[in-house]
């Protein structure tokens, strides 16, 4: 091509590999240094990062147009938008005839070069000239009705791959028609065209997983993408191993090896000689279930074999491949693809409801594509699933979901009893993975499972063949059946049958348990057993033996964050308990104090106040008013009251309950630490803020003397101390304690549990505070991300963080910006929390200094005056906060050329403070030098200079004071 090296970076689409592999060879072969990404790059590595580092590299790139590639679901759009469309050298290259329209108009005006049509002879020379570029001819041009010479460097090597259009598909060839409904499943192929690359001898890959799983379809669309690389392609139905030597014997024929005299077994093993000399040949066998009898017949030379199987076991036989279902986004796509007018979020969910099997899909696109609604098929799906599950035509599957788990089912049942009545007991339980120690230790108590109970290989030894019939899938630790086959397995179940499984399942989870709820290492083992309690087709509600075992699992997902979990486990089963054993009876008050703190978790605090007082009542009733129960109630309420800016209201409750914690528990017991923790958090409210610092001190060092340093509740005491310093102004010893405790709790917690999202929020207010406002702004975006999206816009949390980011972006001078956040969090707060929630009126407040700043006074004016109207009522006169937005409506008012109004507004907000907080606070001081600017430009210079000058003298005795103790 050219002498002078130059480095390529091939951008195409997956299922142009063929052209990327046929370029990228001829490329390097000519010298040039090429970057393909099948090549250079590992599965699970960063392909973006990597992307980004070859285009930073790359002298030139190749793009590899064609339908696939300017696919907006393809990886190749974020190249050419991003970065190929914008580099100074693009070479592109078309693949198949395609419409100026239908490309994006940053390439639309580069000039293109056309691979389709062309022999390999003349497609070379297209890539040469668009690589090196166009010449003048040095001699007279051949006449055009002259067959072009044979290039040398054409002719195949056995080693370099076929140009993908210059023979279509080979002439053996029995593969039946590609399915045009094919989608996804890129990664899946390249993991197999990588793994049939990877030796020079046959390389044998087994493709393994449940019936619907979508194995056939990969095969086959691996043969009609690669048709072009081989010789002979030739497709067996393998499930009858007794017939892979008949199936050989029709190929052996079609090579004209086969003898009409001699037996199938003899051409077959005639064939397998012959293709020991031979390359370029590809084999598949398709459906083989018997590892056993299927390995003799195995091809061995230079070619490739595809084996299909839901059998996992081929070890020793072939490089196996798991394949699990379609991951979401392929789901959806998919969806999308087939179902008009469907949104993102119905395919998504419709996506959930199938659990991601690709022959469900296809299932359901074949309802629904005949008139069904979507609403309409969902419902069916949950409540008639496995008769939804007979319907629907799936081009490509030989038969629906509900019929191949039927024949796989009866299969299992005829060759092992025990191993169908173990998956009829799997159907029962949630979709998520079983441990298979679960089993082990409940087997005595099952009685629907036949065999000895005392068998030492159980259930092993059963669910092996559960796997080899492709009905769950197995490791070394646990098994699990997809939601489908469950349900299809459970509406297969009488209704007698069905209750005796259902008790066999009730004694597996009540024989099961994790441990401390509250502790977080027992959490990943609470987190398997609780995802079977809650599923929703799991009746447990009514079995006496797993009470203990779901108020453990509720205390579990309040602990470890999941509130809305919580409050789905918890809302039936306070109602079947009150009605089977009474309100008053402790399990059911027990579930309604569960209850009534996951629904304040969610946000829902003025729903759960009730519930928080109706569980009070009834357990001093019935227990005391010292017992533990009740005071744990007596705290959940007072709790409960405080999150609804009740502050005044909730501070002799949380005084009372632990005065009496310390009676009946003693000072050190970690409910009597809560309720300490809980009366300091007062404090603070009351702006009593050095009582809470030295309070939140002692009780942070008692809970790592009794809990340790990295229990929850040692570090939301860290937490809230820190806060406490903000509050006194000490924010530069606040930030290190913020970010050793965030660190602490993303470790211990994860970095989406609440309270490390809360201490994200206070680790960014506090970098705010200390005037790092671009560090803010990032971690308030990201905290903010989290918390949409686990509690939702709505959440109170997820509104502290926009207030506190729409404050950050206000001191970066993003003031619009700022105002418009300000706008909507005080509209949802208004909603959620009420109008006179302090955090409410401290959003109201900002909003007004927000529009103070943009100059929109008038506004900020009648802002501030609402939003003081309604703080004196509810905090009082003299708080601080009142006090702030007094000084505020002053300024506004001073703006407006308001002075009396302004001064005399000033003169009572200093006086307050003065008496309150005394005359050297900094509160106390600012609204001083804004008196005194006021009087000043009223006229009033003498009376401001006295003002100041008292300040001052004020300050000066303060630290002579301070000197003297010294």
């Amino acid at each position: 091509m050219t002498d002078t090296t130059q480095q390529f970076f091939i951008s195409y689409a997956g299922p142009d590999r063929p052209w990327a592999e046929w370029v990228g060879w001829h490329l390097q072969q000519a010298g040039h240094q090429v970057v393909l990404d099948v090549w250079e790059w590992r599965a699970g590595d960063d392909f973006v990062h990597h992307m980004d580092r070859a285009l930073e590299r790359a002298d030139a790139v190749v793009a590899l147009f064609s339908k696939s590639y300017f696919d907006p679901e393809r990886w190749t759009r974020e190249e050419w938008t991003a970065t190929v469309a914008r580099r100074d050298r693009i070479v592109p290259l078309a693949l198949e005839p395609i419409a100026t329209a239908d490309v994006p108009p940053l390439l639309a005006a580069k000039l293109r070069k056309d691979l389709h049509g062309l022999d390999e002879t003349a497609a070379l020379t297209t890539l040469r000239e668009a690589v090196n570029g166009g010449a003048r001819p040095t001699s007279p041009p051949p006449f055009p009705g002259t067959p072009p010479a044979t290039d040398p460097a054409a002719v195949s090597s056995g080693t370099k791959p076929r140009l993908p259009s210059s023979t279509g598909r080979p002439d053996v060839w029995n593969v039946r028609r590609r399915n045009p409904d094919f989608s996804g499943r890129e990664a899946e192929i390249a993991q197999l065209r990588d793994g049939l690359l990877s030796g020079r001898q046959a390389v044998v890959r087994a493709l393994h997983g449940m019936g619907g799983i979508g194995k056939t379809q990969i095969a086959l669309e691996y043969a009609h993408r690669f048709a072009g690389q081989y010789d002979v392609v030739w497709w067996i139905d393998a499930e009858q191993a007794d017939q892979v030597p008949v199936h050989y014997t029709e190929l052996a024929d079609r090579l004209g090896i086969a003898r009409p005299d001699a037996g199938s077994e003899h051409n077959a093993r005639a064939l397998l000689q012959h293709l020991r000399t031979e390359q370029r040949w590809l084999i598949i066998l398709d459906n083989a279930e018997d590892p056993g009898q299927t390995a003799p017949w195995l091809p061995e030379g230079s070619g490739h074999v595809v084996i299909t199987s839901r059998n996992p076991d081929w070890r020793g036989i072939a490089h196996q491949a798991s394949l699990d279902v379609f991951s979401r986004p392929d789901s959806v796509s998919y969806l999308a693809a087939h179902i008009p007018g469907i949104t993102a979020e119905e395919a998504d969910l419709l996506a959930g409801d199938l659990g991601d099997l690709p022959l469900a899909l296809a299932q359901a696109v074949g309802i629904i594509g005949s008139g069904m609604t979507l609403s309409r098929y969902r419902q069916l799906l949950s409540t008639s699933t496995a008769r939804i599950l007979k319907e629907g035509d799936a081009p490509g599957y030989p038969a629906s979901l509900a019929a191949a788990v039927g024949i796989a089912t009866t299969g299992l049942e005829n060759e092992c009893p025990e191993a169908a009545a173990l998956l009829r007991l799997g159907a029962f339980f949630g979709p998520d993975p079983i441990p298979t120690s679960w089993l082990e230790n409940a087997r005595p108590r099952l009685s629907t499972i036949p065999g000895d109970p005392g068998d030492l290989m159980w259930p092993h030894a059963a669910l092996q063949p559960v796997s080899r019939y492709g009905l769950a899938r197995l490791d070394h630790e646990t098994f699990q059946i997809h939601r489908l086959t469950q349900a299809v397995l459970r509406d297969q179940s009488g209704p007698e049958q069905a209750e005796r499984i259902q008790s066999d399942v009730a004694a597996v989870l009540s024989s099961t348990d994790p441990g401390n709820p509250e502790a977080p290492e027992t959490w990943p083992a609470w987190a398997s057993l609780t995802s079977h309690l809650i599923a929703h087709h799991v009746v447990l509600t009514n079995r006496p033996e797993l009470r203990p075992i779901l108020l453990k699992a509720a205390s579990f997902l309040i602990r470890s964050g999941q509130s809305r979990s919580a409050q789905s486990l918890t809302s039936p089963l306070r109602e079947v308990w009150a009605a089977e054993l009474g309100p008053d009876h402790p399990d059911t008050l027990s579930c309604m104090q569960y209850f009534t703190h996951a629904t304040a978790d969610m946000g829902e605090v003025a729903a759960a106040l009730p519930f928080a007082e109706d569980t009070l009542a009834r357990r001093r009733r019935v227990l005391g008013e010292d017992h533990p129960d009740t005071l744990h109630s007596a705290n959940d309420l007072a709790a409960t009251t405080s999150r609804l800016g009740r502050y005044a209201e909730a501070r002799p409750m949380h005084e009372e309950t632990l005065q009496r914690r310390r009676r009946v528990l003693g000072d050190d017991h970690p409910d009597t630490l809560q309720s300490a923790h809980n009366l300091a958090v007062s404090l603070d409210h009351a702006m009593d803020h050095v009582g809470a610092l030295h309070m939140k001190e002692d009780i942070l060092r008692r809970q790592r003397r009794i809990l340790g340093e990295d229990h929850p509740h040692t570090l939301e005491s860290a937490r809230s101390l820190a806060i406490t310093l903000n509050n006194l102004g000490r924010h530069e010893e606040a930030l290190p304690m913020f970010e050793d405790i965030l660190r602490r709790q993303r470790h211990i917690l994860g970095e989406d549990h609440p309270h490390s999202l809360e201490s994200a929020h206070s680790l960014a207010s506090t970098l705010s505070n200390n005037g790092r406002y671009e560090e803010a702004c990032r971690m308030h975006e990201d905290t903010l991300r989290r918390q949409r999206l686990l509690l939702g816009d709505d959440h109170p949390a997820t509104l502290q963080t926009t207030h506190s980011l729409a404050t950050a972006l206000n001191n970066l001078g993003k003031r619009e910006e700022a105002c418009r956040m300000y706008e909507d969090t005080l509209r949802r707060q208004q909603h959620i929390l009420g109008d006179d929630h302090p955090e409410t009126l401290q959003t109201a407040h900002n909003l007004g200094f927000a529009l103070n700043n943009l100059g929109k006074r008038e506004e900020a004016r009648r802002r501030y005056e609402d939003t003081l109207r309604r703080q004196r009522r509810t905090l009082g006169e003299d708080h601080p906060s009142t006090l702030q937005t007094a000084h505020n409506l002053a300024i506004a008012l001073h703006g407006l050329r308001q002075y009396p109004e302004a001064a005399e507004l000033l003169q009572d907000a200093r006086q307050r403070l003065c008496r309150t907080l005394g005359e050297d606070h900094v509160q106390t001081l600012a609204t001083t030098e804004t008196l005194a600017r006021t009087w000043t430009d009223m006229g009033r210079r003498f009376a401001a200079q006295r003002l100041l000058a008292g300040q001052r003298k004020q300050a000066k005795r303060r630290l002579d004071r301070k000197k003297k103790r010294r």
